[in-house]
């Protein structure tokens, strides 16, 4: 899919059709977003600026000499927009080519900042004068929408803590699970800011910028710096919260093993008495015969014993 925005008239026109290239000028043309495109499209692209498009594999590269890269025809940048699902965060490859004014963005998914700003160049275009305008009001909404994320991730961890503190949360393997799925995906939109931080501070040592968006783009890497700070808070959070939960683990194995150890020492005694008075020999305390105060003295003895240990044990304070 192709949108062209061009101006035509003094008005904000999108064109859908590869075919329109023939009939608009490079002058009239602010951006055009490449949404899974196809042979055909891309090529009609690169023939209109006059310029090869990177691939996905290139965009997709991780290497910092290949995220940014400046021409003599123009700049290359390539970085990732996190796209939020139920549980996890994944990261979708995007390609922006600023070649004159021109902004071209590459992607294979859709994704609401986009969206959101498409229909902004529409309603607002003489806010909009050249693709680097495009682009960077692209950069603040995806940096809001990130912010949104981490803001939503806080919340979560505030909740995980809050009923963990008032013994709400079962402590148990899907808790931790848990906190090492909000760790991840912390990581993940970190990952994501960091990579957005580099790429606004190579646009702000290019010329080709105009010096009219230097402060936009200044102001913008003080936010990412923001979010940045923000990130490394909840992981500390979410670090603090593991150790509470494994500390709270260590205590509930700690009391099972008390009690364990407890009533094996309880019975120590009396299973001596009994192994004891179960030899076959004459033994003192007890009637000849097969007498019932036999039975009676020895189940006394064994009480008495495990009682004895009882005491011993609460006076100094081991139980």
């Amino acid at each position: 899919m192709i949108q062209i925005f061009y101006k035509s008239n003094g008005q904000m026109t999108v064109s859908c059709s590869k075919s329109d290239f023939s009939t608009i000028t490079r002058e009239n043309v602010l951006w055009i977003d490449l949404l899974s495109p196809t042979g055909d499209e891309k090529r009609a692209a690169e023939s209109f600026l006059d310029c090869s498009l990177q691939a996905r594999s290139k965009a997709e590269e991780i290497e910092s000499s290949s995220r940014f890269i400046e021409t003599e025809k123009g700049i290359f940048v390539n970085t990732n927009f996190i796209i939020p699902g139920p549980d996890d965060y994944t990261m979708e490859a995007v390609s922006f080519v600023l070649i004159g004014n021109i902004l071209t963005s590459i992607r294979e998914s859709r994704l609401k900042s986009f969206t959101d700003l498409q229909r902004r160049v529409e309603a607002f275009p003489k806010q909009y004068a050249t693709g680097y305008s495009v682009l960077i009001s692209l950069l603040e909404q995806r940096v809001d929408l990130d912010a949104d994320m981490i803001e939503l991730m806080s919340k979560e961890i505030a909740q995980m803590s809050r009923k963990l503190n008032m013994g709400e949360e079962r402590i148990n393997e899907d808790m931790l699970l848990d906190i090492n799925q909000l760790q991840e995906n912390t990581m993940v939109v970190r990952e994501n800011i960091v990579d957005k931080q580099r790429m606004v501070s190579s646009m702000l040592k290019t010329t080709k910028v105009p010096k009219s968006l230097t402060s936009r783009f200044n102001t913008l890497l003080k936010d990412i710096a923001s979010l940045i700070n923000h990130t490394n808070f909840n992981f500390e959070r979410l670090e603090y919260l593991q150790d509470t939960v494994l500390g709270l683990v260590n205590l509930e194995q700690n009391k099972i093993m008390k009690v364990f150890t407890f009533v094996s020492l309880i019975l120590m005694p009396p299973t001596l008495i009994a192994s004891f008075y179960g030899m076959n020999v004459r033994l003192p305390a007890i009637a000849s015969g097969d007498s019932f105060w036999n039975w009676v003295i020895i189940i006394a003895l064994m009480l008495f014993s495990g009682l004895l240990f009882y005491i011993v044990f609460k006076h100094k304070k081991l139980l």
